[in-house]
């Protein structure tokens, strides 16, 4: 497996962009310069997060997503230890 994530990954399963594989080692995104725990879906290239409207659900029972643009960086939190991580 790479040491780089993906340029585009979802949590959720119904989602093309979603990698089980990848979401098994911890990540580590921050956005705008500050680290985020509650990201749903990112994309680095295009300079965008998704995080979810609190508990809010549509009427398919997905979670209810605002996108946020700004700069965004993603690492491997276990290869930190190693020094790999952006800064």
């Amino acid at each position: 497996m790479s040491d780089h994530p993906p340029d585009r990954l979802s949590v959720n399963p119904r989602s093309p962009h979603y990698d089980e594989d990848v979401l098994a080692r911890p990540l580590g995104v921050r956005f705008k310069g500050q680290e985020r725990r509650d990201v749903e879906e990112y994309c680095v290239s295009e300079g965008w997060i998704r995080v979810a409207a609190g508990r809010a659900l549509d009427r398919r029972g997905n979670p209810i997503t605002f996108k946020h643009n700004g700069q965004v960086e993603v690492w491997f939190k276990d290869a930190e230890q190693t020094g790999d991580e952006p800064g």
